[in-house]
């Protein structure tokens, strides 16, 4: 019959040292990397000039402070305007997560989640307060002063690049060969946005877009009442 090897040597000395108390549990440690707020909260707040942030945010001082207000319902827990200034620096340079991460003293996780909830901020409580159509009549009135008549607007796509979606790659791939998203604009004689559709695979032809987008449904709605009266 086979003998336990270890049964026939006895017990060990560390058992018998845990059994006499002798050996203590080790208290646990735990490390963080230290961060630092310092370079938002007494430069770029209190020393940078408008040209230092339309450099780096695309905007003015004023104008950032401004969007803060109205964005200020839909975002919580980190102070507003640190996490807007996260997010427009995140959209507004090539720099990664983990960069601007250390710039704002914050971890790349939540760079992450700021882009994301900012964006949504703007789509809930701007999009539709921004980019509307107006008045339609003042627009044409403006083309008119610049030599185009009975024009409501301009109208184009562009593709913005994409990572190329799991099992949907080749509904992405546009006519230059490149995975892409197509965002259809629309903006009138001052260059504002007045009506936007995005969100369509890189593939699509832009009269397909154009004729299933929301701003084809209304203008058709439009001319239609119109033509009845």
């Amino acid at each position: 019959m086979d003998t336990d090897v270890s049964q026939s040597m006895g017990p060990s000395n560390l058992d018998i040292m845990v059994v006499m108390g002798q050996v203590c549990a080790l208290e646990r440690q735990f490390w963080a990397r230290e961060t630092s707020t310092d370079w938002w909260d007494r430069i770029v707040l209190q020393v940078w000039d408008d040209s230092q942030w339309l450099q780096n945010f695309c905007m003015r001082k004023g104008t950032f402070m401004e969007l803060c207000d109205l964005l200020s319902p839909a975002l919580k827990r980190l102070t507003v305007h640190k996490r807007v200034a996260i997010a427009l620096w995140k959209l507004a340079t090539p720099d990664s997560y983990r960069s601007v991460g250390n710039q704002f003293g914050v971890c790349k996780s939540t760079v992450g989640a700021a882009v994301i909830q900012v964006a949504n901020a703007i789509t809930e409580l701007l999009l539709p307060r921004v980019v509307t159509l107006g008045n339609v009549q003042v627009i044409v009135d403006g083309f008119a002063a610049m030599g185009f008549p009975n024009c409501g607007g301009v109208i184009d796509g562009t593709h913005i690049p994409i990572l190329a979606p799991e099992h949907q790659g080749s509904e992405y791939i546009n006519r230059k060969g490149y995975f892409s998203m197509v965002l259809q604009a629309l903006v009138d004689h001052k260059g504002r946005f007045t009506n936007i559709s995005v969100g369509w695979p890189g593939k699509e032809h832009d009269v397909r877009i154009f004729r299933n987008a929301g701003l084809f449904q209304s203008c058709s709605k439009g001319l239609s009442s119109q033509t009845r009266k």
